[in-house]
């Protein structure tokens, strides 16, 4: 039943190779169980956002296996959550009653929008008119954006005043609890043992616990490492978030509104695109051309993700690049992604457990599938066409420099298409890529104006 649904044989790869991939790209990425109801939980409630983010993203990701075929899971967005908690619910609609149900109906109708986009298969469009040479510096800076989330996870990088980023002190257990966990996955790798990556995560953490229980670890540096049930399950707090729109504010201040609808569309659009192009081209999933196959039932799975989030109460969920762990560890088909969604229902019931894995034991994870991702740089040419170099080489530097996919991808193509103009080459420049290009300058509009 399993090989008629995902093709395992075709795609070179075992049930017991997908189970390990998805249980992998699940804890890379089960932080956000913590972080998104801390990000929310200042201005809706807590307890509702965790049931709804377990559930919005084993749903989503359930649809990424079975419509698409892919190794991608879903889950609610870093930095559009933020976006959602800090500048739209306490900063413009500051004082406004029930702030949080306006900015779920943006993230609704956001989510609307997106699956129109993706039946009219625009975002598909834009995804294979995307230049081959532009999609190697994707993945290759995607995988050093990857590497550097990592790095700051485990505090090997940390903030400066001066130099805006500094190395970690050494004597910092996260730091070495990190490099541990990459010379396991390493040497694992380099003997050829399956799923190294995950046991690379448990092997830390369990290290981390047995060095907490002896006094080498504090709790107040490294995290409470030893599972605390004493909170109970949340599963009433879902009463408080599901389905609390407001249509009639949105009605009465349509222009705001529609800026914010904007803000929230245009980072999830980029944000899936260039994480979808990363992980599918390190998993060999493009095809001759470098287009994506069922492209459209990728983008559906995310859009209607989003608008399942919004109903139970939750931000833009989306494709997310922690998704590459799960690749490195030899994923290739939706049963990775079946199997991160199972572990998402199962979070609901066990999520202590999953909370209780420090960042230290998952960044090694990052940092080596960002390696993994960035050796896409050999295959970049930065020979013959100027607007193919700069453009592959803005997306590889804008990614991690900027923190951002969507700003990665949006400098990278500006490049592309003005390097072209100039050049006498705007005949190479399809409409699909003036359309993006439009889009692109009106969110440099936008930025510049302060209309956000």
């Amino acid at each position: 039943m399993l090989e008629r649904l995902f093709k395992l044989k075709e795609h070179g790869t075992t049930v017991r190779t997908e189970i390990i991939a998805g249980t992998t790209t699940f804890l890379a990425m089960a932080y956000i169980l913590a972080v998104n109801p801390n990000i929310l939980g200042n201005v809706m409630d807590a307890g509702g956002v965790f049931v709804a983010t377990a559930l919005a993203s084993a749903i989503a990701t359930f649809l990424m296996a079975f419509l698409a075929n892919y190794p991608i899971a879903l889950s609610a967005g870093l930095g559009l959550n933020a976006y959602f908690a800090f500048t739209v619910c306490l900063g413009e609609l500051g004082g406004t009653d029930n702030a949080f149900a306006i900015a779920l109906t943006a993230v609704f109708v956001e989510g609307v929008i997106f699956i129109l986009l993706s039946l009219f298969k625009f975002r598909e469009k834009i995804i294979n008119a995307i230049p081959q040479n532009l999609k190697y510096g994707i993945t290759a800076g995607i995988g050093l954006f990857v590497a550097f989330i990592g790095m700051q996870n485990a505090k090997v990088i940390v903030d400066d005043p001066t130099t805006l980023v500094k190395l970690g002190a050494f004597n910092d257990p996260n730091v070495y609890l990190c490099a541990l966990g990459i010379v396991i996955i390493v040497v694992l790798e380099q003997f050829d043992v399956r799923g190294s990556v995950l046991i690379g995560i448990i092997a830390t953490w369990i290290i981390a616990m047995i060095g907490q229980a002896a006094g080498w670890f504090p709790a107040d540096v490294i995290g409470n490492v030893f599972p605390d049930f004493s909170a109970g399950l949340h599963f009433s707090g879902l009463a408080k978030t599901a389905f609390k729109f407001d249509f009639a504010w949105a009605a009465q201040n349509i222009v705001q509104f529609i800026a914010i609808v904007f803000a929230f569309l245009y980072v999830d659009l980029f944000d899936t695109i260039g994480t979808v192009v990363g992980v599918a081209q390190k998993a060999d999933l493009l095809d001759e051309d470098g287009n994506l196959p069922r492209a459209g039932r990728v983008l559906l799975s995310d859009a209607i993700g989003t608008v399942v989030g919004a109903c139970l109460g939750t931000s833009t969920i989306t494709s997310f690049v922690e998704s590459s762990a799960g690749v490195g560890a030899g994923g290739r088909t939706g049963l990775t992604a079946l199997t991160t969604g199972i572990w998402f229902l199962i979070a609901l019931f066990l999520s202590p457990i999953f909370l209780a894995i420090p960042s230290c034991a998952t960044a090694p994870a990052l940092i080596y599938v960002g390696m993994l991702m960035a050796t896409s740089m050999e295959k970049i040419s930065f020979e013959g066409d100027m607007a193919d170099s700069v453009g592959a080489y803005m997306a590889l530097v804008m990614m991690p420099l900027a923190y951002s996919i969507a700003t990665g991808i949006m400098f990278a193509i500006l490049a592309w298409v003005v390097i072209k103009l100039f050049t006498g080459k705007a005949k190479d420049i399809s409409i699909v890529m003036w359309i993006i290009f439009a889009l692109f300058a009106l969110r440099i509009l936008a930025l510049i104006t302060g209309f956000q």
